[in-house]
């Protein structure tokens, strides 16, 4: 690897909205470390990166040890780390709020809040060590972490959590030269908003199908956060399908 080369590592990279901003950045000259749950769709994206230098490392954000490993893998091969896309992340079945088990609440607690604090500890911990010093981190949030959808309390209160976590990390980052940013995301077309196609539970109680955008928008507006120097970043940054029913009264 030369140098100059940049490195970037997205969670969540085998399908959706990480492949689409892995794609994105090795597109952009990054070698891209590549961390999902199933290794088939990984490397599918790593195939999809053409000759772009791509690491692929099977990681459950859930398992602060497979965290460890992942991060230890990236610094024995790259020696580096210049951004963190922390994109993994899940929701709880759509159903009443009074019942959800504790199951089911702390499950998607520990994918999209403490895998993301954890990833977020590990990358500070690079980024503040290297030479040249610094890097950036970029959450995915969600239009949830502005306004919930109905039967959505464990996905909403941590997509909320992550907004807290990136204006502390950005606080915290600013002595070591570490930004982060946010991008809150509106119905990408990917397999997790599918079913907007045949439509989902509005908050009057009605249902509506809702419209999507393409995926590649989100991971050009991840690209662009990325491609920023260290003394400019994008705090927070929403992209979404322009008619989707968010701003207003619905």
């Amino acid at each position: 690897m030369a140098a100059t080369t940049k490195v970037a590592l997205v969670t969540g990279a085998g399908t959706g909205v990480g492949r689409s901003a892995a794609l994105a950045l090795a597109k952009d000259g990054f070698a891209v470390v590549l961390a999902g749950r199933r290794k088939e769709p990984l490397e599918e994206t790593a195939a999809l990166a053409g000759g772009a230098r791509t690491l692929v490392v099977p990681t459950d954000v859930a398992d602060p040890a497979s965290i460890d490993a992942l991060f230890a893998r990236t610094r024995e091969v790259f020696g580096r780390l210049d951004v963190l896309f922390n994109n993994a992340g899940m929701g709880a079945p759509a159903i009443p709020l009074e019942d959800l088990t504790v199951e089911q609440w702390k499950t998607v607690v520990d994918v999209n809040l403490t895998g993301m604090f954890l990833c977020t500890q590990h990358a500070f911990r690079i980024m503040k060590a290297q030479d040249p010093r610094g890097g950036r981190i970029i959450n995915n949030g969600s239009i949830s972490a502005h306004a919930p959808r109905p039967n959505s309390s464990p996905y909403t209160a941590t997509k909320h959590a992550v907004t807290g976590l990136t204006k502390s990390t950005s606080l915290d980052g600013r002595k070591y030269d570490i930004a982060c940013g946010q991008v809150d995301i509106g119905n990408a077309a990917t397999e997790m908003t599918q079913r907007m196609t045949k439509g989902v539970l509005q908050a009057n109680g009605e249902m509506m199908v809702e419209p999507r955008m393409d995926v590649d928008h989100v991971g050009s507006s991840v690209a662009y956060m990325a491609s920023l120097p260290l003394d400019a970043n994008v705090q927070f940054l929403t992209v979404m399908a322009t008619k989707m029913p968010f701003v207003g009264r619905g």
